[in-house]
């Protein structure tokens, strides 16, 4: 997402060459590759523990530091290994998203009709708090401190990371059409009317 809007904003006579029907299916391939690679590397690494607590999880998400709970190996180190790795891998993502948004915001600042740089913004900032609420919310499940873990906490932590930026993405984007927003506003006044 921050590609296109990089290339549209910074270079949008390119827009056609850079970000093509090739482009677009090497960049999602890139993804889910790498995506599917982290999983399953975690996946493993998770199944091969020995449980020797009970095999009960207080917890609605089946999450990695749950299940390390109930490990009784010292296999840990193994694990901190991979959780090196994505973290990296997501380092690089964010990197990435940094190096895009910089130079979205230098092209945008250069933007001499007020209305232009308003509508790029506009344009960039609900996939930045989206990226935003994903990543902080992500980080703070994995990397918090053993002695603020609730299961509540938890709880909610997982549903902030994993339920509702992919929940925001269709609504923030789809908003975006006038047609759509004027559907949802009949569709709001209609019932607060009813009442």
């Amino acid at each position: 997402m921050c590609y296109d809007r990089y290339v549209s904003i910074c270079k949008p006579l390119h827009y056609g060459t850079l970000l093509g029907s090739r482009a677009c299916a090497h960049m999602a391939a890139a993804a889910w590759a790498s995506a599917f690679l982290n999983a399953l590397m975690q996946m493993a690494n998770t199944f091969s523990l020995p449980l020797c607590q009970n095999n009960a999880l207080g917890e609605f998400f089946c999450e990695i530091p749950q299940i390390l709970k109930l490990s009784c190996s010292k296999s840990h180190l193994r694990e901190f290994g991979f959780i090196v790795f994505s973290i990296c891998l997501e380092f690089g993502c964010f990197v990435f998203i940094v190096f895009s948004y910089v130079q979205i915001f230098r092209a945008v600042l250069r933007i001499p009709s007020e209305e232009g740089r308003h509508k790029a913004f506009s344009t960039c900032l609900p996939h930045l708090a989206v990226i935003s609420l994903f990543l902080s919310t992500g980080f703070f499940a994995y990397l918090k401190p053993p002695s603020i873990s609730s299961p509540s906490l938890d709880l909610a932590l997982s549903v902030l990371y994993s339920v509702v930026p992919p929940a925001l993405n269709p609504l923030i984007y789809s908003l975006r059409n006038q047609e759509l927003k004027a559907a949802v506003w009949r569709l709001m006044t209609g019932c607060f009317q009813k009442h």
